[in-house]
């Protein structure tokens, strides 16, 4: 029964959600004190929370004083952890403590296995899971709590070990109490030095007054103080690490740190971060920039756009005084002022990453994690395209790491017309795909794209440096003004070997035609003159949408020993239909895609084999 005398309600954790409990208390067993500062950010969240939605919603009103409170009881061996925030009604305690994701379960699991132990806890907050790493110092956790503008509190308790129940309960004012049963071996946290200790390590940087109680006195434990409103000789190297982890739930070290105020016309800070390394949860999942927008220090939303969705890995703050406190999210959509913040957060941040590719090594390491996203950029903003195209790097045919379209022009050869391109789904395949055959002994270098975007972009930026950029898939590439390399040996007359193989394959190709492109294979597969490259046909078929009439091109290397026996039979073989399936195939396959009937390829293969050996 409950303190009101209402039965509690009890309720099961999912099976996963038990297992991931499990591994929390026991796999993050090495820092505890994470526990104090994950609890600490969502409290000054919920804070923030409130005092922004309070702008717009009176009956929500602000805290009388926003500050967190810790207060640690020895006697009764319980830490308090207490907010005025926007609090949480029964839904919302079983929504979001009564569930975690399951899609992160099992990754998260197997990044526990796989880190090593001092790493082990900075991944509680990658997997969102923070909330529950106050059950690796608590036997039982309580929180109470009662939703702003609203007279009704619940309380949430859990043991942790597989269900959870949920009560009414009494709280004065509108936000959250947590509180912690601590277990005998985690009493160091009842101690209000370790607790200051603690928070001047993780949380200082939080810009609502932190206190602990000692001795009924509530003392304060951190300075508060806005990073990005302080001078950068002021700030150091740990205090933007440490304030990185925060903002951005990752635990990783900042590949670059962008701190500057901008005064005249705009009159903003900006303290942003580029991560060093690819969170868990990819930026595919979602879209939009989470960059925060605080205006005179107060957090207003991380929903303001700050950044266009190609930067959404950047992470960070941009604080201005040129917007009002009660800005609605209606007028952030329209606002002049910070259209022209988000012209100048992104001119910067472009100016940073240019300045940093100067640096190979360091930048192959950056685009590595966030590249393919990068390149989103010369899709779909004209603004800044021709800009994003300098940024990007590129697997080669004919060089070691990564280059770029500028280093390839360099290298192009004389009479080389256009940027060679070839997408596929894997680099390592590319490099021996027989498209590249013919590239390869003309000695003209061809970029490899594995990405998904990379069936989109190219043609959108359409050329660099006045060379248009061309997939070699689309056939057709005029070499003949590049110097060597020409086709060996004595071309087959396919005068009447090709319109039969068209016949037979007149559901399956759009053409089938001789190209000089080839040199040790026996056929390849191009796109047809009008439609799209080899790779974006594959993922419109994939996709169900394929094009109309966007059927690919057969060709045929007319050198080929096996082609020229065609050509001599070419009038009289009655198994010429079965040997045309055999060429389709095996040029399907060799561009990574399955044979149309596998079995029947197996078995043309067989045949042919012992046709040969007869």
């Amino acid at each position: 029964m409950s303190e009101t005398g209402e039965t509690l309600e009890r309720h099961e954790f999912g099976a996963e959600v038990g297992r991931l409990l499990d591994l929390v208390v026991h796999a993050l067993y090495s820092e505890r004190e994470i526990f104090l500062r994950e609890l600490v950010a969502n409290a000054a969240d919920a804070v923030d929370r409130r005092r922004f939605e309070a702008l717009t919603d009176d009956k929500l009103g602000p805290p009388a004083e926003a500050r967190l409170r810790i207060l640690p009881d020895k006697a009764a061996r319980t830490l308090t952890i207490a907010d005025p925030g926007i609090g949480m009604t029964k839904a919302d305690l079983a929504q979001h403590l009564g569930t975690i994701a399951r899609s992160g379960t099992l990754a998260f699991a197997k990044s526990l296995a796989d880190a090593p132990a001092a790493e082990k806890p900075s991944l509680i907050g990658q997997f969102g899971v923070g909330f529950y790493s106050a059950f690796m110092v608590a036997e039982r956790v309580e929180v109470t709590s009662r939703r702003a503008g609203t007279e009704e509190a619940w309380c949430w308790a859990s043991d942790g070990k597989g269900d959870y129940t949920l009560a009414p309960a009494a709280r004065a004012e509108a936000g959250t109490d947590v509180v912690l049963h601590m277990k005998a071996d985690a009493e160091e946290f009842l101690d209000p030095h370790r607790l200051q200790a603690i928070i001047r390590r993780w949380a200082d940087h939080i810009t609502i007054p932190i206190t602990v109680a000692r001795d009924g006195v509530d003392e304060p434990a951190n300075e508060g103080t806005a990073l990005w409103r302080k001078p950068r000789a002021e700030v150091t190297e740990e205090q933007y690490a440490e304030f990185y982890r925060h903002v951005a739930h990752a635990f990783d070290k900042p590949w670059a740190v962008l701190h500057w105020r901008a005064e005249g016309v705009l009159d903003f800070s900006a303290l942003l971060f580029i991560p060093g390394a690819r969170p868990f949860m990819a930026v595919e999942d979602a879209r939009e920039s989470r960059v925060r927008l605080h205006v005179r220090r107060m957090f207003i939303t991380e929903e303001a756009g700050l950044l266009p969705p190609w930067l959404r890995f950047v992470q960070g703050v941009v604080d201005t005084e040129d917007l009002p406190l009660n800005v609605s999210r209606e007028m952030l959509q329209s606002t002049p002022v910070l259209a022209r913040i988000r012209k100048a957060v992104t001119g910067r941040v472009l100016a940073e990453l240019k300045t940093k590719a100067k640096d190979a090594g360091g930048y192959a390491a950056f685009w590595e994690a966030f590249g393919a996203t990068l390149k989103e950029g010369v899709w779909e903003d004209a603004e800044h395209r021709r800009d994003v195209a300098a940024l990007l790097r590129f697997r080669s045919s004919a060089v070691e790491g990564w280059t770029s379209l500028a280093e390839y022009v360099a290298r192009m050869k004389d009479g080389q017309e256009a940027i060679h391109i070839l997408v596929g789904d894997d680099p390592a395949v590319l490099a021996k795909s027989p498209q590249l055959e013919g590239f390869r002994a003309k000695g003209v270098e061809v970029l490899l794209l594995s990405d998904g975007i990379d069936a989109f972009w190219p043609e959108r930026l359409g050329e660099f440096d006045g060379r248009p950029i061309r997939s070699v898939t689309q056939g057709g590439a005029d070499l003949s003004k590049v110097a060597g390399g020409e086709p060996a040996g004595e071309a087959a007359d396919l005068a009447m070997l090709l319109p039969r193989l068209k016949e037979a394959l007149k559901d399956d190709v759009s053409d089938v035609r001789a190209t000089d492109r080839l040199v040790d294979s026996v056929v390849v597969l191009a796109a047809p003159e009008y439609g799209p490259d080899l790779q974006m046909g594959r993922m419109l078929r994939r996709a169900g949408r394929a094009m109309p009439g966007a059927l690919p091109v057969l060709e045929v290397n007319p050198r080929h020993p096996f082609v020229r026996k065609l050509a001599e039979g070419a009038a009289t073989d009655t198994a010429l239909e079965e040997k045309a399936g055999l060429l389709l195939d095996l040029a399907r396959v060799q561009d990574g895609e399955p044979p149309r009937d596998p079995a029947g390829f197996a078995r043309r293969v067989a045949q042919a084999l012992a046709a040969g050996m007869g």
